[in-house]
């Protein structure tokens, strides 16, 4: 099986974070990003016009471990390009946590895991995907 299209650039982080409203002040207020979604009470969605960054209220206290991250994402340019990056990397044997589905948003996307165990989203999102920077 082949690669599909390229991948389009990693404009995705998605952070869990102890207090919510306090980092969404930094990121807005300090920072300049633009609120682009709340999803509910516990997640927001923000934006500099050509990324995403979610933060997620944590789950649970993180304590002193500053690993916050909660996952990556690569931005393909349509959504047709989830289900093939899922097909091929189900074929090439990686582990995918959750099937390709669609977001309220308009978005599309799928989880797997890297080998180490880190959480990868290829992720078509109307914001970002098919935009080339520089």
């Amino acid at each position: 099986m082949q690669r599909p299209a390229p991948l389009n650039g990693m404009r995705h982080i998605a952070l869990q974070v102890q207090d919510l409203e306090d980092c969404e002040r930094f990121y807005v207020e300090l920072l300049g990003m633009e609120v682009l979604r709340r999803a509910h009470a516990d997640l927001v969605y923000l934006t500099l016009g050509n990324d995403n960054l979610s933060l997620s209220r944590a789950k649970a206290p993180t304590g002193e471990d500053p690993q916050r991250l909660d996952h990556f994402g690569f931005v393909v340019d349509t959504p047709e390009d989830v289900d093939a990056w899922h097909d091929y990397l189900k074929a090439q044997g990686v582990r995918v946590t959750s099937p390709p589905h669609d977001h309220a948003d308009g978005a599309r996307s799928f989880y797997c895991l890297d080998p180490d165990g880190n959480s990868v989203q290829p992720l078509y999102h109307p914001c970002v995907s098919g935009q080339r920077l520089g």
